[in-house]
């Protein structure tokens, strides 16, 4: 027998619109919809997706597919609740997006926002990738307010596949930061009201419902764990049970025993628990690492199990992930030449914070009023000529490049997303300038620049064009100005990415929607 997913139904009423609804993909319908939900025993009108507007719920519904798919996702803008967005975008998060730039989602970067009442579909293929994704609002803060889910590519093929004997929709496990006001309402700094797995948690008052997930005892279960945050990082446990990892952010690893995991915002992880305890129930645990954050809570409950609560204690603490002990499975060496700097192109960005903004070497980011990629297919040519002015920067084709991003600015630590790319991390956060590693450095997407002193450094090949965003996956960094753009060989962009002609509609009627319908 397989795994099963169950909810506790403490609240009856709470479970509607919440937790993961039947996988959808990888052609489907996404309806954008406002609803009140209550995950954790509080109820708040939120946005929801779903492949219906009564089907929507938080998190969105697991969109999957396998490995060489193309997608198309009709995303249909229902949103009404003018105390938060009504226009949205969807960013489909670690997908490399070759010569489908137009379809990568970010705000005023590669679109214009879809408008309420309106559609717009998005068709990319996954040639090369496989792993776990997730996909999200990529539109000021409207992410934080519910519009996040789980995006699944599966490859028939899996070199781990020996490793595992389950692997569905009932092993992805979403870990989420929860407000009980609308995102724009938030107190900055932000701390969340509650903690959620798989979309339920407790309150501060202890009640709410929890997840619960069914293992059946000698199974190995090959776990998604997929940080759907806004912004905290948080550490994950599962009492009594080490944890295999074997990917990182859509990138195949060295299998690497651990105990506890610390994941930052937008990252993912997939390990393989062996359920080889006691038949019983066991404490998982998510824990938001900001001072006073709250924890979240999960049941692992084997079959045969009695229903009721854990009394387990937390164990972790041996095997901490660090990062850097994971390591590429295939093609492990970083690119350039394995010497400080043996690049062709290096860049070393500078963060600060000032009268409530993030500044990436002095510039604050905030949106142009046409896409990047729209300025790009109307004739800029060089960086100096794309609004925000000196927020762009312009890389060469098919170049080896180095980005030093250093720790130590307010609010850190900082989980950066480079867009299109995957990127090596030849010095993580903790690691001092003599543990660079050329040879087998971590792949992923987001990474941890840490805290002062610190000087993560990652690399990647310049081998997809189009305007990239390189921005803090805190949602309320990037909103007040933690991000740049780069724009990768220029020239070659209107070649590589032809927009469709809906894609072409998006600004016209955007430009024409009342502010109030923004």
């Amino acid at each position: 027998m397989t795994s099963k997913l169950q909810v506790a139904a403490i609240f009856a009423t709470a479970y509607l619109a919440i937790g993961a609804s039947a996988s959808i993909g990888p052609n489907t319908d996404l309806y954008i919809v406002n609803d009140a939900i209550s995950p954790d025993g509080f109820t708040r009108e939120a946005v929801l997706a779903g492949a219906t507007a009564k089907s929507a719920t938080f998190p969105g519904p697991i969109i999957k597919g396998n490995k060489g798919d193309n997608f198309q996702i009709n995303v249909h803008d229902q949103l009404t609740d003018e105390s938060m967005n009504k226009t949205t975008t969807i960013h489909w998060h670690g997908l490399f997006q070759h010569k489908t730039n137009y379809a990568d989602g970010p705000a005023f970067v590669t679109q214009c926002p879809i408008a309420p009442g309106n559609s717009f579909l998005y068709d990319f293929n996954v040639p090369d990738q496989a792993g776990t994704f997730w996909y999200h609002s990529h539109l000021a803060l409207q992410y934080c307010d519910g519009l996040r889910g789980p995006f699944i590519v599966y490859d028939p093929n899996d070199p781990h596949k020996s490793l595992y004997d389950v692997d569905d929709d009932n092993t992805v496990i979403t870990l989420a930061d929860w407000y009980h006001v609308p995102a724009p309402q938030i107190p900055i700094p932000a701390q969340s009201v509650s903690t959620l797995i798989n979309g339920l948690g407790p309150n501060a008052n202890g009640t709410g419902e929890l997840s619960v997930i069914t293992v059946k005892h000698g199974l190995r279960y090959r776990f998604r764990l997929v940080s759907i945050s806004c912004d905290p990082m948080f550490n994950f446990i599962i009492d009594g049970h080490n944890m295999t990892v074997i990917e990182a952010d859509g990138q195949n690893t060295q299998p690497l025993l651990v105990d506890s995991i610390d994941i930052y915002a937008a990252q993912r992880y997939s390990f393989v628990l062996n359920a080889d305890q006691p038949v019983g129930n066991y404490w998982i645990r998510a824990n938001d690492t900001t001072p006073g954050g709250p924890l979240g809570m999960a049941i692992l409950r084997y079959e045969g199990a009695p229903d009721k609560n854990p009394t387990t204690n937390k164990t972790a603490g041996a095997h901490q992930l660090l990062e850097q002990n994971l390591h590429p499975l295939t093609d492990p060496a970083a690119p350039g030449e394995p010497v400080v700097d043996g690049v062709d192109k290096a860049m070393n960005l500078q963060f600060s914070f000032n009268g409530g903004n993030f500044f990436v070497n002095n510039h604050s980011w905030t949106s142009p009023n046409v896409p990047v990629l729209l300025q790009i297919l109307s004739g800029a040519q060089i960086a100096q000529d794309i609004m925000p002015q000196d927020s762009v920067y312009s890389l060469p084709s098919n170049k080896s490049i180095q980005l030093s991003l250093p720790g130590g600015v307010i609010g850190g630590g900082h989980p950066l997303h480079l867009h299109g790319h995957s990127f090596s991390v030849i010095r993580s956060a903790g690691q001092p300038e003599s543990f660079t590693n050329f040879v087998n450095p971590v792949r992923r997407d987001t990474v941890n620049i840490g805290q002062a002193g610190d000087n993560v450094t990652i690399r990647f090949v310049t081998d997809n064009p189009g305007p990239w965003f390189l921005h803090c996956h805190i949602d309320f960094h990037l909103a007040t100005g933690f991000a740049i753009v780069l724009a990768e060989d220029i020239p070659d962009t209107h070649t590589a990415d032809k927009p469709t002609k809906a894609w072409d509609e998006l600004c016209p009627i955007y430009s024409a929607l009342p502010v109030s319908d923004h």
